[in-house]
């Protein structure tokens, strides 16, 4: 048995936890100086070492631990704005008074929820979400914004990926009302609310799709992106920021990260 610690960018690590379970990860903790995995010597040590060469690997040898808990424990329950109680689906506490519970799964998709973007994000449709309306989330991911906003009260939620392997993973969270493909693909003025946690340069391809599709004096929730590379040709009527090291796992970084609600 042996360990890999890495040393992503706090915006490379919900893709890289995806990319360490494909590759066999038994575990995976996140410590202050990066993220741990843990495989066993079948892995290939070498070509771990090869594959994540960018990232500054440090192997070493572990001794024989329960690893499926160490991972459970590393993930444990989040209280996320004022309404969110993350949490892995191996907790079964319930969640506090005034708070929901929304399920966060740790592996094949990116969503989970300890991201400084994701958080803006779910903290912004708890004050832009209205019961009935209609929602939707482009570049959903694991689906938990979409799912989110159900548990607020949207009417009607409806979310895309260009990902195929991410929507398998959404669709057993939020069922048929997601598909593989962008915002081009949906009706005219026909959203309450649109939200995009992507690069801001993708949002900036998309952004008269992310118009098209909006209804008027509809609300756009945008993040996904550092202050310094916030998209272009946008009006904001609200900025939120949240920095890394606000956030528990989140890494070291004091870079703002920025939501734009237009």
């Amino acid at each position: 048995m042996f360990s890999l610690l890495l040393h992503p960018r706090p915006d490379q690590e919900d893709y890289l936890i995806a990319e360490l379970w494909e590759c066999g990860a038994t575990g995976i903790s996140e410590e202050d100086q990066g993220l741990r995995a843990f495989f066993d010597p079948s892995a290939g040590p070498g070509l771990l070492l090869d594959r994540f060469a960018a990232l500054r690997p440090e192997l070493q040898p572990v001794e024989p631990v329960d690893w499926e808990q160490v991972a459970r424990d590393a993930w444990p329950p989040l209280l996320v704005g004022e309404r969110f109680y993350l949490v892995a689906p191996w907790w079964d506490a319930p969640a506090p008074a005034g708070r929901v519970r929304l399920e966060i799964g740790p592996g094949m998709a990116c969503g989970t929820g300890r991201h400084p973007a994701t958080q803006l994000c779910l903290e912004a449709l708890e004050s832009h979400v209205r019961p009935g309306s209609s929602v939707l989330d482009v570049g959903t991911g694991s689906g938990i914004l979409a799912a989110a906003a159900g548990l607020l009260g949207a009417g009607r939620v409806t979310a895309c990926d260009v990902d195929p392997e991410a929507v398998d993973v959404a669709r057993r969270r939020l069922g048929s009302s997601l598909f593989v493909g962008s915002a081009n693909a949906v009706r005219s003025r026909s959203q309450d609310l649109v939200v995009a946690n992507i690069d801001a340069a993708t949002i900036e391809l998309l952004a008269p799709e992310l118009e098209r599709v909006r209804k008027p004096g509809s609300t756009l929730i945008l993040s996904g992106f550092p202050e310094h590379d916030a998209p272009c040709g946008f009006q904001a009527k609200e900025t939120r920021r949240k920095r890394a090291h606000d956030i528990p796992s989140a890494g070291s970084s004091s870079e703002n990260w920025v939501c734009l609600v237009c």
